[in-house]
């Protein structure tokens, strides 16, 4: 079901129920009112027949046979009946009147505290009444022809303004449905006019403050999310294949020109030997571009993981290859009493590569020793910091240096194809951690790895 349709529907039942409630509410009241004017009517009417009728001890004889009964009727559908001491009946209205009812709520009737019952459209009420030390007991009847007329026109009235106000509501629904998805309708407009060679486009927020306009900036910010990824694959792809395409067309080269020109032994083995450089080149680019696509979704089993030890191996794989390169390793601040030193959850093999790759271009890039501290910035968060007094990186190129195969201008003649911290990056990320990186020209560069202590 759209949208639209559910809230016109919401809206339609909610109001409805709304109007029944009240509508419900006001026939009750109605009904109500007019049943307790009713008897306090009918209560009255007993009062004053008694007041006529009942003379000293007892009932007036001379004044029924003079008083027509019909002059006491007020009420349509009138019926008195008194009963005396013993709850003997003395006068009925009617002499065909059924006494049924009137004798099974005889013995409820107590000194103000009058009982009223119905007997189809005839409501009694019946009272006690007292004249000189003599109880009477007086049930007056009738019907309330007008009272139920007024009840009917007003269930009517009720009715056709219920079944009216129902076409208005849905409306009114629909019209407000519009407008409020007005809006998003807006918005899908203009998304649907965004394609992959439109990415740059952006939704409008329209006032800024409602919560259209925070759909709006989420999504504007999704798009940005999407047009920079798609810009990185796009360099990303462009600096793959120019770094495949060098060492690919040199390994042709070489064997063309092996196969062409070399005659003996030594000459094809020396054309072999530049190949398998070249190969060796194109491994390492691919293993590079394989390991940086497993870390951008890892699934790794996190575990408890000795950051000293992922450092140390780190730092020892380093000396070896970097022979004669001092690494110094120091601590910063411990917390105290802490049981689990340096422990982190995650995976001890990506750590090493992370720590490896900052390590590695600290010693490629400077010829000077290698500063390496290990700490606490905080109780809960462990710090490693590589600083090197190296060549550096200028502002703008800092910027970049986590785009996959981008290297500075003045690190081009180091080994390498960019990937190193990018990799760096994305293993940092996923073990919930942070990378920060300062450099200048010609002063060095520092690299600070933040990682979540284990708890």
């Amino acid at each position: 079901m759209l949208i639209r349709n559910k809230l016109i529907l919401r809206f339609t039942l909610l109001v409805v129920g709304i109007q029944l409630c009240f509508s419900i509410f006001l026939y009750y009241f109605h009904a109500t009112t007019r049943e307790q004017r009713f008897l306090n009517r009918l209560a009255g009417k007993a009062t004053m027949t008694a007041r006529v009728i009942v003379r000293r001890d007892t009932l007036n004889e001379q004044l029924l046979r003079t008083l027509h009964r019909r002059d006491l009727f007020t009420v349509p559908g009138e019926q008195i009946s008194i009963y005396g001491e013993g709850q003997h009946l003395l006068y009925t209205s009617a002499d065909n009147l059924s006494q049924k009812f009137n004798s099974q709520y005889l013995a409820k009737i107590r000194p103000g505290r009058p009982v009223h019952f119905k007997d189809g459209l005839l409501e009694t009420i019946g009272i006690y009444y007292k004249h000189h030390g003599h109880p009477y007991w007086i049930f007056s009847a009738g019907h309330d022809d007008f009272g139920h007329q007024q009840l009917e026109k007003l269930g009517l009235i009720l009715l056709a303004a219920n079944i009216g106000s129902l076409v208005l509501i849905i409306l009114a629904g629909w019209y407000f449905a519009d407008e409020s998805l007005k809006p998003i309708a807006r918005i899908v407009g203009q998304v649907e006019r965004i394609t992959a060679s439109r990415l740059n486009a952006r939704v409008d927020e329209g006032n800024g403050t409602d919560e259209i306009a925070q759909l709006a900036r989420t999504f504007n910010h999704m798009l940005g999310g999407v047009e920079q990824a798609f810009e990185s694959q796009k360099t990303f792809l462009s600096n793959a294949s120019h770094e495949l395409r060098t060492p690919l067309a040199n390994v042709l080269g070489t064997l063309e020109t092996s196969l062409a020109y070399d005659h003996d032994l030594p000459e094809a083995k020396h054309s072999m030997s530049s190949a398998v450089e070249e190969i060796k080149k194109l491994i390492a680019l691919t293993n590079g571009l394989l390991s940086l696509a497993k870390v951008t979704d890892p699934a790794f089993q996190q575990e408890p993981v000795r950051l000293d030890e992922c450092l140390t191996q780190a730092i020892g794989t380093c000396e070896t290859k970097h022979p004669g390169r001092a690494i110094k390793l120091q601590f910063g601040l411990l917390p105290p009493e802490v049981e689990d030193m340096f422990t982190v959850r995650g995976n001890a093999q990506l750590l090493t590569t992370a720590l490896l790759n900052i390590i590695d271009n600290a010693c490629k890039y400077s010829s000077a020793e290698v500063q390496v501290e290990l700490g606490y910035l905080s109780p809960g968060v462990i710090q490693v910091k590589v600083t090197d007094s190296g060549i550096g990186m200028e502002p703008h190129e800092l910027a970049r240096i986590y785009e996959p195969l981008y290297r500075a201008g003045n690190g081009n003649s180091a080994p390498g194809y960019g990937l190193g911290l990018p990799m760096t990056r994305k293993i940092v990320l996923v073990h919930g951690g942070d990378i920060r990186l300062t450099s200048a020209v010609g002063q060095g560069t520092t690299a600070e790895v933040s990682l979540p202590a284990a708890s």
